[in-house]
């Protein structure tokens, strides 16, 4: 009689692990090198203007008998006409400007992301009146209508913010909607209605987390749009006020007298740039990392 042979146990199936959409994004962004090398500089950045100037000269004493000069080991960027530190400066006007692009972008991401997804959600004659009116907007000259807000409600640093976020939340309420509308059919928002769930809590609980990526590229690059924003209302005399300052007022006094002293242009503008290129390597990495059908290529 046969004896049955045994047979070989089978190997086990490894599983593979799972991966989070978030967790995908991050690893993608992690090999972009300028996204990664923009965020370091954004760190230091951040860092130095934070507690640089807690070490660094004061930004406010003065030396007239010392006068703009140029580079040295006193005074690593050199001094201005009136003989302040050009280094702290820097640091201390990094404060105004990245606050500035920071709140200003927080206005208009609540204003814009709100309106935006209301009016995808309602749709019809609500969303068309609506969209009517960000396009009249459009229409508008941007800088004239801040400049206008700063003009009747006064030269207030905190009313610099309101105005330039109240004009940069047009184009993020027109991603917003687009995304809802893409959204508002598919089966989830369905079963949220059939449950009996309001509308407020259909957009804010169930809409807006779901278009959370095109809302996070968008902001990263809105931010370096107000910082330019207001460097450039600063460089028109209407920005940030003596004895405050900012890179946009830097850049302004420099470009006065850049015929005569070179680096009170240079450096202010060398700073500002870098953290314009930066935030807008940031902000390329992450709507790659986020756009799912690029990573499917």
């Amino acid at each position: 009689m046969l004896k049955p042979t045994s047979l070989p146990a089978a190997a086990p199936v490894e599983l593979e692990a799972g991966h989070s959409p978030w967790g995908d994004a991050w690893r993608r962004l992690r090999k972009n090198r300028l996204a990664v090398a923009g965020a370091i500089v954004l760190l230091i950045l951040g860092f130095l203007c934070a507690f640089g100037p807690l070490f660094a000269q004061s930004y406010q004493e003065q030396n007239l008998d010392l006068g703009a000069t140029p580079p040295s080991a006193d005074h690593w960027l050199g001094t201005d006409t009136l003989g302040r530190d050009l280094f702290a400066r820097i640091l201390y006007g990094g404060r105004i400007s990245i606050l500035v692009g920071l709140v200003a972008t927080f206005v208009a991401l609540a204003i814009g992301v709100v309106y935006g997804a209301v009016a995808g959600f309602f749709g019809g004659k609500i969303d068309s009146v609506m969209m009517r009116l960000v396009d009249i907007m459009y229409a508008l000259p941007f800088t004239i209508f801040v400049i206008l807000l700063m003009v009747f409600f006064g030269r207030n640093i905190v009313l610099l913010f309101v105005a330039i976020g109240a004009v940069e939340w047009l184009t993020m309420a027109r991603i917003v909607r687009g995304q809802i509308l893409t959204i508002k059919k598919m089966e989830f928002i369905e079963a949220a209605r059939s449950l009996g769930f309001g509308k407020r809590r259909i957009i804010f609980r169930h809409m807006i987390p779901n278009v959370l990526g095109p809302i996070i590229v968008y902001t990263t690059l809105t931010i370096p749009a107000v910082m330019l924003l207001e460097a450039f209302l600063s460089f028109l005399g209407l920005g940030v006020q003596p004895p405050m300052s900012s890179w946009g007022v830097l850049i302004k006094d420099g470009a006065e007298k850049m015929e005569e002293f070179w680096w009170l242009l240079v450096f202010p503008g060398t700073v500002f740039s870098l953290s314009l290129f930066s935030l807008n390597f940031v902000g390329d990495g992450l709507r790659d990392a986020l756009d799912v059908r690029s990573a499917k290529d």
